[in-house]
């Protein structure tokens, strides 16, 4: 592979920090932030911003994918749940041979108002063989004990709460 290339939508989560000054860099910095984190906890600081200064590591946002090719390339599209169905056929119509794709997302914490283009996907092609799909479960949180109980509390109807546990 000769770079990693990570994008995602640009959706905020129900508030609007309204016009980012600087460049698209610099605009798209804030999205790309938590993975970023993740980068630098697995491969250190240092490391990661010599990636990032040399090419190897691109961070793109979707919006400006149009007319590209990803060729030996380990795409990564983060928070894909708010990608609309023409956005994800946008990203999905990039790969380019001897590449490598993940694709995550959250279909509970969805931000858009139309219908998810990570749900299309999968519906259209988890069926592949080419393409595998892992659908993760409360006891693969790895965050903390307590957030594996705030997702059982929201995920448990309201009327059950507090004296009858959800499974």
């Amino acid at each position: 592979m000769k770079k990693i290339v990570i994008t995602r939508p640009v959706v905020e989560a129900e508030e609007n920090m309204g016009f980012l000054p600087g460049s698209i860099e610099e605009k798209f910095a804030p999205y790309f932030t938590p993975f970023r984190e993740v980068l630098e906890e697995r491969l250190g600081a240092g490391h990661v911003k010599a990636l990032l200064k040399s090419g190897q590591i691109e961070m793109a946002p979707l919006a400006y994918m149009r007319g590209r090719s990803f060729k030996e390339c380990f795409i990564v599209l983060d928070e894909a749940q708010n990608t609309s169905e023409g956005q994800m056929k946008l990203f999905l119509t990039r790969i380019g041979e001897n590449s490598k794709v993940v694709i995550n997302g959250d279909i509970s914490q969805k931000d858009i108002v139309v219908k998810s283009g990570l749900i299309d996907a999968v519906n259209r092609f988890a069926s592949l063989t080419s393409v595998g799909y892992i659908h993760f479960e409360q006891q693969d949180i790895v965050r903390s004990g307590l957030v594996q109980q705030i997702v059982e509390g929201y995920d448990c109807p309201t009327h059950l709460r507090p004296s009858v546990m959800c499974a």
